[in-house]
């Protein structure tokens, strides 16, 4: 099997979703299981701002994500996700994107995310880009729209079969990452991540990231600035006292670190 889903703890991993429907490998599975993913599992890179590697084999990704009930950032997500999705029978393709975001510069290739084919036709799964990302599938094709919760979400063409998932904001629609159909291996996303971990330029090494999309809000902590986002546009942003860091990774993003990851965090911080 590509994503070892024969030695996921499939049990552990359904029961940190909270799932209680079925496991037929159909669409409506598949969204479940999108929808619920995302809603429990955070986004979040505090083993960076701890100093410590971000090991990617389903083993580890099973202890972090599952039994202690923290989250990860795309490739943990993601991995976990096509290791659950094959265990249960869905054919999962991995697939590699330039993230955008308001970038003014072509950034590499970074991101993960999965193509899953259901009944025919090729959907596009993302349950590990954060705060804007998909809460739910969408077709994988040119031209669809959908609208997910209160976010409307978009598949755009460009030249060469790069295709790029836009969601509408109020000033219109905004590119988030740029990807192909090209097929991508574990081994891939090892090179990714260590650059993504590891780099002195990366975004992820020198701060707090944690995000959570939600069909309300969507979530963002990045360094000590707390941002709540409404599809309305409105915005709520305060500064969050470092002696008020773990109230709030709680709170928000549903994690809790025990007294030595706290303590290493808070000097980290």
């Amino acid at each position: 099997m590509t994503w070892n889903g024969e030695e996921l703890d499939v049990e552990a991993y359904l029961a940190r979703l909270g799932h209680t429907g079925g496991t037929k490998p159909d669409l409506d599975t598949l969204r479940l299981l999108h929808t619920e993913h995302v809603a429990a599992i955070p986004f979040e890179n505090l083993e960076m701002m701890l100093g410590r590697p971000v090991p990617l084999d389903l083993p580890a990704l099973q202890n972090k994500l599952l039994h202690s009930r923290r989250g990860g950032y795309c490739y943990e997500q993601n991995l976990l996700f096509a290791a659950a999705l094959e265990r249960l029978g869905f054919d999962v393709t991995g697939l590699a994107a330039r993230v955008r975001a308001g970038a003014s510069v072509t950034r590499a290739v970074t991101h993960m995310l999965l193509k899953v084919e259901v009944d025919g036709e090729a959907f596009h799964c993302d349950v590990g880009f954060g705060a804007d990302g998909l809460l739910e599938p969408i077709p994988l094709r040119a031209g669809v729209e959908r609208q997910q919760g209160e976010w409307r979400y978009r598949v755009k063409q460009e030249d060469e079969g790069v295709l790029v998932l836009q969601t509408q904001s109020s000033d219109g629609w905004f590119d988030l990452y740029a990807y192909t159909q090209e097929r991508r291996l574990p081994v891939d996303y090892v090179v990714m991540n260590h650059y993504t971990s590891t780099h002195p330029r990366s975004s992820f090494i020198r701060r707090p990231v944690l995000q959570k999309a939600g069909p309300t809000v969507r979530r963002r902590l990045v360094g000590d600035q707390l941002t709540l986002t409404r599809a309305d546009g409105t915005v709520d942003e305060r500064s969050v006292p470092v002696g008020e860091l773990m109230s709030v990774l709680d709170r928000e993003f549903g994690i809790e670190l025990d007294a030595d990851d706290s303590a290493e965090l808070i000097r980290a911080h």
